[in-house]
């Protein structure tokens, strides 16, 4: 079995865990590496297996994602899937040294973003997929890439997103080496038809490549844009504990789709996650306490699961 087939089997849904890296990009103050170590020894407890940790980027510019190293080796310990964003070479070359299981490389779907994001091209983006691919493939733990296509249902500085564009974009990464493409909704703005839509074209174009979703929430549309993507074929989601998040670098980007309403979502659409919610919900007092400041979102944490009927079925 292949290390993508064992990180994302075909057959079943699986969510990844986003708020120790995109949840914690714009919070004032962010959890100590000791509360970091606890979220996830907690999370994983509840049944969790996919944590995106942190961004390999300097220090200076990002000191919530210092620790990204340790949260790595805390993560092979707990025998849980770590994934962790990369935005230029060096970053490419220090994730390849660590025991990380997942590299997240980034594609604008917009000219605009790509310069506000990342000060490079698009053309310049893909190219940096590949050389991630390439050092990927020659590391002894072969981690898998990830490239996630930003802005793809549209963008908060370009405007609309013609969809063709973003099936080139998601053709060229696959042509670069990608195991994982991702279309993300970076600020909010999509519906679940457009949804549906986009993903069926890139998978039509692409096969049985495997898909990701990554939703905000910024508009209340999150856990109806991952139904659409669940229907039209997608078995990997991103969400983020209490819906933490957002870009600094995507005007009118606010938090993701809440993953503890994901969940739920999941289970009552029949895909089994192995994730136990009442355990899941600890997990926010965690948060509270280390991040005061930080309102936490949710639908089922606020109501509860259901008492009198089985909410699985």
């Amino acid at each position: 079995m292949s290390r993508l087939s064992e990180t994302y089997p075909p057959d079943r849904v699986v969510l990844r865990e986003v708020g120790l890296r995109d949840g914690l990009q714009m919070v004032d103050r962010y959890p100590s590496t000791t509360a970091k170590t606890e979220w996830l020894r907690q999370e994983s407890a509840a049944g969790v297996g996919h944590f995106e940790i942190g961004s390999f980027l300097p220090a200076s510019s990002m000191p919530q994602f210092a620790d990204v190293r340790q949260l790595i080796d805390v993560c092979d310990d707990l025998n849980v899937h770590s994934a962790a964003l990369v935005l230029n070479d060096r970053g490419a070359v220090d994730a390849v040294q660590t025991l990380v299981g997942e590299i997240v490389t980034v594609v604008s779907a917009t000219e605009e973003h790509s310069q506000a994001n990342a000060r490079r091209s698009q053309k310049e983006a893909i190219a940096l997929v590949g050389r991630t691919v390439d050092l990927a493939r020659n590391a002894e733990t072969q981690p898998v890439v990830h490239a996630g296509i930003s802005m793809a249902f549209g963008c908060s500085i370009a405007g609309e997103v013609d969809p063709d564009d973003v099936v080139r974009i998601a053709v060229a990464c696959a042509e670069a080496g990608a195991n994982v493409i991702g279309l993300a909704d970076t600020v909010g703005v999509a519906g679940p038809d457009q949804v549906g839509d986009v993903v069926r074209r890139v998978r039509n174009e692409l096969g049985n490549v495997t898909l990701s979703i990554h939703l905000h929430d910024t508009r209340g549309m999150g856990i109806a844009n991952a139904y659409a993507a669940l229907d039209a074929g997608v078995r990997v989601i991103d969400g983020s504990l209490a819906g933490l998040g957002g870009c600094p670098f995507a005007p009118g980007a606010t938090g993701n789709v809440v993953f503890e309403d994901l969940v739920y979502l999941c289970e009552r659409k029949g895909f089994a996650t192995g994730i136990d919610l009442e355990k899941l919900f600890s997990v926010r007092e965690l948060a509270a306490t280390e991040m005061p400041n930080e309102q936490l979102s949710g639908g089922l944490p606020r109501a509860g699961t259901p008492r009198q009927i089985n909410w699985r079925a």
